[in-house]
């Protein structure tokens, strides 16, 4: 005979199957969204489609300020140490969320965030790039004609963690591309919050993040995990 009352099987029920969804790996959906991806420090690198680094200079330490997270080490005369994942579909709208600290020796440009595509000759090469210089932090979007176009940018320090959020929606000349930064929604220098263009080229596109450009001294990107989700919420919850 079961000594539960009625009320308590019903939370039991309740209880089993959220333990089931947790242990089988799956992110149950909710109000505030749902994570599609994101890697694990705890499982390390292999959490990442790939990784392309020198040996040794890409994985997960530990920070005072954010715990453990993510470094990517760019020695001098190297041209990148980035990691790469998710791929991606065309056509699709996501949220990217993440926080990074930088740390650049030289007056050379990095790249800390690529939404790139396959083959990078003949197409816009990195639809959606930030980079970083001489304590200026840009956005900026490429078309198909691999033409920049500067949509936003702010000044930074070596070493300050700020935040960053992305919603995308990816098309060849009609993604749209809006833009959270230190939790703030940025206005573009079109005037607009929200930017229309190209965030999809060419026949594979994927995310990368980490140091990229040929360098004259070290560079270093801490970052948290990024969260790729259904909604903002969900994925700057971490960073």
């Amino acid at each position: 005979m079961s000594l539960l009352t009625p009320r308590r099987k019903a939370a039991a029920v309740v209880a089993l199957g959220t333990f089931a969804l947790t242990c089988a790996g799956v992110t149950p959906s909710s109000a505030a969204g749902q994570v599609l991806w994101t890697p694990s420090t705890s499982t390390g690198p292999s959490s990442f489609k790939a990784v392309q680094c020198a040996a040794g200079n890409f994985g997960v330490v530990k920070d005072a300020v954010k715990g453990n997270v993510w470094r990517a080490f760019q020695a001098a005369g190297e041209e990148r140490c980035e990691t790469l994942s998710p791929d991606l579909k065309e056509g699709d709208t996501f949220y990217l969320g993440w926080s990074s600290k930088v740390d650049v020796k030289d007056t050379n440009s990095r790249y800390v965030f690529q939404l790139k595509c396959s083959p990078s000759t003949d197409t816009a090469n990195h639809p959606i790039e930030i980079d970083i210089t001489n304590g200026r932090v840009r956005l900026q979007e490429w078309d198909i004609d691999h033409v920049s176009r500067s949509l936003w940018t702010a000044q930074t320090t070596n070493n300050t963690w700020h935040s960053y959020a992305l919603k995308i929606r990816l098309g060849r000349t009609d993604g749209t591309i809006d833009f959270w930064f230190d939790g703030v929604k940025q206005t573009f220098t079109t005037g607009s919050g929200t930017f229309t263009g190209t965030t999809w080229d060419g026949d594979r596109n994927y995310l990368k993040w980490g140091s990229y450009h040929q360098s004259t001294a070290d560079a270093t990107n801490t970052f948290t995990s990024p969260v790729m989700a259904t909604t903002l919420e969900a994925a700057t919850a971490g960073s």
